[in-house]
């Protein structure tokens, strides 16, 4: 509710409140004898505490006092009774359930003395029966009791709403999380498949023009080769984007790529030329430990292709203290440009072995080439 809502709201309370107090005080003074007659000063009585609604959100415990203070000095004052508490009420509620508790006990009992007592010491009226004494206690706490219940059920409702939003605002941060997540690991594997089959075939591709003129009868292996690096791409990417399909939609035949198809990749790498020195100790690793080693390989390799300079690499995948471990060291000699350690291949193979709970360190070994090493949790948790 905006603010020119809760302003009409007050509005229209504080002027039903003066409409009852005023009205229909006035009208059942008619048939009262004996009482003081209503004048200017008693409307003015009846009218403050009704005209303090207007302000009760803003001042509370203020208005409280008017209230209290007008509707006790209109009874002093022997003016003729009738609904003359409808104000105090009114600003009773209101300040109890602003959390102005002690202001609001404070006035039920000053209001239990002033009301019933004072009359006695101030106009020499009898005093009050047990009945009378009992009657206004029993009214009072059943006023207590009332306003305590709508502000238990108000403070209920707020917190209901509250969780609701957090838990709104939680799943919203799960679905951004896990969206980013999504969106990190499709980049990764794009990455991962682009680069490699895009870096085997720019480098046949610059093979078979250094041979075309001097040895033609090689170009057709190099085209060759190309062209299976090619198709291999196509169906990479074709599955990266088959596993993007929504929940109910049909799932990609293709098996994923995983250690099984190591061998593969080193066919590849030693088209450009490159001896590969491949050792792999049969396991059975879990799928996603098996789909980031694979693709922790695939990638360590592409950096051999484009950036090494290497004329071998040594490539050893097997298990170790429940890990499985993964080492591409190639012979490469250091060259100037930008170092192989700052691009996102190898942040993505870090960022897959970390998913997994395991590490990966790649950098360059002083009087030998450029090495990957990851530890994969066999049983990731």
């Amino acid at each position: 509710m905006d603010w020119r809502s809760i302003r009409r709201v007050d509005i229209a309370l504080a002027v039903l409140a003066a409409v009852v107090q005023i009205g229909v005080t006035a009208r059942l003074a008619r048939h009262h004898e004996h009482v003081r007659a209503l004048d200017v000063y008693g409307y003015l009585l009846l009218a403050a505490g009704p005209a303090a609604l207007l302000v009760r959100r803003r001042q509370p415990v203020p208005v409280l006092m008017l209230a209290f203070a007008t509707t006790l000095g209109y009874v002093l004052l022997g003016y003729p009774g009738g609904p003359v508490w409808v104000g105090l009420i009114v600003a009773f509620g209101t300040a109890l359930m602003s959390g102005h508790r002690i202001a609001a006990y404070g006035s039920l009992l000053a209001g239990y003395l002033g009301f019933l007592w004072l009359p006695v010491l101030t106009a020499g009226q009898p005093v009050p029966s047990a009945w009378a004494a009992g009657g206004l206690a029993a009214w009072l706490l059943l006023l207590l009791a009332g306003a305590e219940l709508i502000r238990n059920r108000r403070a209920f409702a707020q917190a209901s709403r509250q969780r609701a939003i957090e838990e709104q605002r939680s799943a919203h941060e799960a679905a951004q999380r896990q969206a980013s997540e999504e969106r990190l690991g499709i980049a990764r594997d794009l990455h991962d498949v682009v680069a490699h089959s895009l870096s085997l075939i720019n480098v046949q591709a610059g093979v078979a023009l250094e041979l075309m003129d001097q040895r033609p009868e090689q170009v057709r292996t190099a085209l060759t080769s190309i062209k299976q690096a090619s198709r291999e791409a196509l169906v990479d990417v074709q599955s990266v984007l088959d596993s993007l399909r929504r929940p109910g939609e049909e799932m990609p035949l293709a098996p994923a790529p995983g250690l099984r198809d190591v061998p593969e990749l080193v066919r590849r790498a030693e088209a450009t030329g490159l001896s590969v020195d491949v050792r792999v100790t049969p396991l059975s690793p879990p799928r996603g430990v098996d789909a980031a080693g694979y693709r922790i390989v695939q990638e360590a390799l592409t950096n051999v292709v484009r950036h090494a300079h290497a004329s071998s690499v040594r490539v050893r995948i097997g298990p170790d203290d429940g890990d499985l471990v993964i080492e591409v060291e190639d012979d490469g000699a250091e060259r100037p440009g930008p170092s192989r350690g700052g691009g996102s291949g190898i942040r993505g193979m870090a960022e897959r072995a970390a998913a997994l709970g395991g590490q990966l360190t790649a950098g360059r070994e002083p009087g030998r080439g450029f090495a990957v090493r990851a530890r994969l949790p066999l049983d990731p948790r």
